[in-house]
């Protein structure tokens, strides 16, 4: 069994199982954020915004904040241009005070909308960072988030738990 977002119901709940992702990363000791606060837009209309992130961060130094601004789309098909392109992202991030827009689907981006981002991190005089999570990244970093799999994947973790109980 793999983990899928089929367990997902809606995207509401793909969005909740991102702002925790994002909580979630404090608590590991392999990286150097010291506090996440995760802000979500709530229901209706998000002009582009899901989520908010402020990260503390610590170089052994200084400790300094970094926002990112977060889109979750959580469609069966891929995610083009047109799903976005309603939204000034240089703007957007620029309104909260970002360092860079992160775009999270639940499917794939379209060839188009990889090399917008592409474009956009190559060509932004502002220095802004552009990143797009396909399905098989964002799956990729919740398989070693097993505290979040109970909540949002029960019957993969259930099924997980017994293999590891068989095997012991």
């Amino acid at each position: 069994m793999q983990l899928s977002f089929d367990e997902i119901k809606d995207g509401d709940q793909f969005e909740d199982l991102v702002a925790d992702f994002f909580r979630k990363l404090k608590d590991d000791p392999e990286n150097n954020i010291t506090n996440v606060e995760v802000f979500q837009s709530g229901v209706g209309t998000d002009g582009g915004r899901d989520i908010l992130i402020e990260f503390d961060l610590s170089d052994d130094i200084k400790i300094f904040k970094r926002k990112w601004v977060v889109q979750c789309k959580f469609h069966e098909d891929t995610i083009s241009t047109s799903k976005i392109n309603s939204v000034n992202i240089p703007t957007l991030i620029h309104s909260y005070g970002a360092a860079g827009y992160l775009l999270i689907c639940k499917t794939r981006p379209t060839s188009k909308l990889t090399e917008l981002f592409e474009r956009l991190n190559k060509e932004c005089k502002d220095k802004y960072h552009y990143e797009c999570w396909n399905s098989n990244q964002f799956l990729n970093k919740l398989y070693v988030r097993e505290d979040l799999q109970p909540i949002y994947f029960p019957q993969y973790h259930q099924k997980i738990s017994s293999l590891k109980q068989k095997t012991t």
